[in-house]
């Protein structure tokens, strides 16, 4: 007779594919599921491991880290793991790795008292040969993973002795089988881990629980494991914990086959993507570590030091991340810095003042001191899919119209959502998402998105603006025309420009354009795509357009490869008053066609007398005279080029600003724009809404 233990897990990715701060929200609403599931079963045990999900719920949610320590203290709920988060287990240097587990260890022990012998990284896409007796020094003789799979390397057994080297210490090592979450329990699931356990064997492990956002187990789920526990034959069911199943084995004194070396190999792009933050990380790694050294060599070291060094490879244990130095996370989740953290924590600890609510609900802050009134992005949790007739409601029961758009990752999930808000200064607003209805229900549905994304266009228009993309692509407002052009010129400058006032004087090349295609087609807001080019610089635009918005946008991407040469934004308008933006407040400046700094906007009025502006937050120089402005993007001298030396006399020498830049820029023309109006704009962009899921309150939804 075969004892399956069920552990009961929920594995949770803090970074993965949605934006930066969902991961604490889905830590927070599974380790509350969780809670109750112990609450309404006093048979079951809970598994859950990385320090990083339990400090973020003691500094977010006190009460419910309370209830965590209670089962914890009851045998309930079992710590594994013990590090910091599930790193990728290939690429962290052996002292990255190190302080990997120190982070952990320092945490659960001074919070629990205790350091699990079982190690857990069940979702690391594969195992570096040295983590044995890493495990083994820091007290671990126990290993849990599931990558590689039985496809990708074959194994004497699911269960065996692993050593990184012959005749070095072992850990005793299990392999999941099938898979660490289930939606859905099935006999096959179970009969998945009774495959492959080495000879004399009779105790095995299958994991149960919904993972990512799923809140782990479900009563659907206990339920049918009490239902089955017998109905397979030669093995009995058992709600346990991977302690309890090593326990077992030991007690059972199998003879495990042993397995020398590294366990490769798990998708090994992951080796090689996004090389920016796998550099980084090793950088930052190797400065630790000098820091270390140095702080020991310090004749007078500052008290503070060991807790800002601690601190520092904190950060470093969480970008370790398996999805984030693994380069398969979004843009956006890439990498948390510590202000990004700070953000994240104070407006979950706000939200959870909030009563509960059985109503999904995503709660806002405008960390400003100015008013919101503008359109946001957000990327509510919906499982992976967004219904045309969910509806979100504010808090006096209005309906907030809402626009689906495409989302961040190169998949099918998670889906976003825009719409225009309104938030007064360093307030909160919340919004429930309601879901009632079905598909059929078009009361309050939402135009569905257009899908003719390879379909050429000629033209875009909503509100108050329109673009007509003609050889020379032109866009109106208020009355205004303007035909925007990216230039290319010359730059035999040094880093500094010096000697000259202006830039750009011999032009060599004007952007071509494809053309471009429909994106968006909502009531909210309208896009179009183009890509082109411009001297060795590949170019992406996308323009859009907002309903009830004074404004036509452009998001621009340049992959700059130039090398003594600058790229301007060049606006074709007679001008003859021009306002620039700058540190405090405006001033206005001559046109005479000089090189200035800038700071988010400028303002014009043209010869005809009509007001026009620009806001470009990601811009800081440009020149105007009174034929027109021209924003300077990126220039590529010699980074550090000093004139007189000559340049040619630096074969090493790297050009500036190489690689891929995001512009946002917005143009604005009516009677009242003032350069208070695109200051405003400008703050907007760089002080979005920040945002949170919040799930307190919300009837378990026991079907999945």
């Amino acid at each position: 007779m075969i004892t399956v233990h069920l552990i009961l897990n929920a594995h949770i990715d803090p970074a993965w594919l949605w934006p930066a701060g969902a991961g604490m929200d889905e830590v927070v609403a599974t380790c509350r599921s969780a809670c109750d599931r112990l609450d309404a079963h006093p048979d079951i045990v809970f598994a859950r491991g990385g320090a990083w999900a339990y400090d973020v719920v003691e500094r977010t949610d006190p009460s419910l880290f309370a209830r965590i320590r209670e089962h914890v203290a009851a045998g309930r709920w079992e710590v594994v793991g013990g590090w910091w988060v599930q790193p990728d287990c290939n690429l962290p240097t052996l002292l990255g790795m190190q302080r990997q587990i120190d982070a952990g260890r320092a945490y659960f022990e001074s919070r629990f008292g205790r350091f699990p012998r079982v190690a857990y990284n069940v979702d690391s896409f594969g195992h570096a040969a040295a983590l044995p007796e890493l495990m083994r020094r820091n007290g671990q003789d126990r290993y849990v993973m599931m990558r590689p799979q039985e496809h990708e390397k074959v194994l004497p057994s699911r269960l065996f002795r692993w050593r990184g080297r012959a005749g070095a210490e072992a850990v005793t090592t299990f392999r999941i089988a099938h898979a660490y979450a289930t939606r859905e329990m099935s006999v096959e699931h179970i009969e998945a881990a009774l495959e492959g356990l080495p000879e004399g064997c009779s105790h095995t492990m299958a994991f149960v629980g919904v993972g990512d956002h799923g809140g782990g187990p479900t009563e659907r789920q206990i339920a049918w494991c009490r239902e089955h526990a017998e109905a397979i034959p030669g093995c009995r069911l058992g709600f346990s914990s991977p302690s309890r199943f090593f326990d077992a084995i030991e007690q059972e004194g199998a003879n495990l086959p042993e397995v020398t070396g590294e366990l490769q190999h798990h998708a090994v792009g992951c080796y090689s993507v996004l090389r920016a933050i796998k550099c980084g990380m090793r950088q930052a790694e190797e400065a630790l570590g000098q820091a270390e050294i140095v702080a020991e060599a310090d004749p007078a070291p500052d008290a503070h030091t060991p807790e800002r060094l601690a601190e520092a490879w904190r950060a470093i244990a969480f970008n370790a991340f398996h999805d984030i130095l693994g380069g398969t996370c979004v843009p956006s989740a890439t990498a948390q810095a510590s202000a990004e953290q700070a953000i994240q924590f104070g407006l979950r600890r706000m939200a959870a003042q909030l009563p509960g609510d059985e109503r999904q609900r995503i709660v806002l802050f405008n960390a400003s001191d100015a008013a919101f009134d503008g359109f946001a992005e957000l990327a509510p949790w919906t499982e992976g899919r967004w219904r045309r007739h969910w509806r979100f409601i504010d808090e006096r029961g209005a309906v907030v119209p809402h626009q689906p758009i495409a989302q961040e990752a190169a998949t099918a999930f998670p889906r976003r959502v825009l719409m225009r808000l309104a938030v007064a200064p360093r307030s909160l607003k919340v919004l429930r998402l309601e879901r009632g209805g079905d598909d059929a229900d078009e009361a309050a549905s939402q135009p569905r998105q257009r899908r003719d994304a390879g379909r050429a266009i000629e033209n875009l228009s909503l509100g108050q603006g329109a673009i007509d993309f003609t050889p020379d692509a032109s866009f109106k407002l208020g009355g205004l025309t303007v035909a925007p052009r990216l230039e290319l010129y010359d730059d035999p400058t040094d880093t500094w420009s010096h000697g000259v006032d202006r830039l750009g004087e011999n032009r060599i090349a004007v952007a071509a354009w494809e053309p471009p295609a429909p994106i968006d087609n909502g009531p909210l807001m309208r896009s179009g795509l183009q890509h082109g080019a411009i001297g060795d610089s590949t170019l992406v635009a996308e323009w859009r357009l907002y309903a009830d918005e004074p404004v036509v946008e452009l998001r621009l991407a340049v992959h700059w490869r130039a090398r003594h040469q600058l790229l301007k934004l060049v606006l074709p308008l007679a001008l003859a008053e021009r306002i620039d933006g700058v540190m405090g407040e405006p001033v206005t400046r001559a046109l005479d066609g000089r090189e200035r700094p800038l700071q988010d906007f400028a303002w014009f009025r043209s010869s005809a007398g009509r007001a026009f502006g620009v806001v470009c937050p990601d811009v800081f120089s440009l020149d105007a005279d009174d034929g027109g402005a021209r924003l300077t993007l990126l220039r590529s001298p010699l980074e550090a080029h000093h004139d007189p030396a000559p340049a040619d006399a630096f074969p090493r020498a790297d050009a500036a600003d190489q690689g891929v830049h995001h512009f946002r820029l917005q143009f604005a023309s009516f009677d009242a724009l003032s350069p208070a109006w695109l200051k405003a704009h400008a703050g907007i962009t760089h002080r979005p809404l920040i945002a949170c899921d919040w799930s307190k309150g919300m009837v378990a939804r026991n079907e999945t």
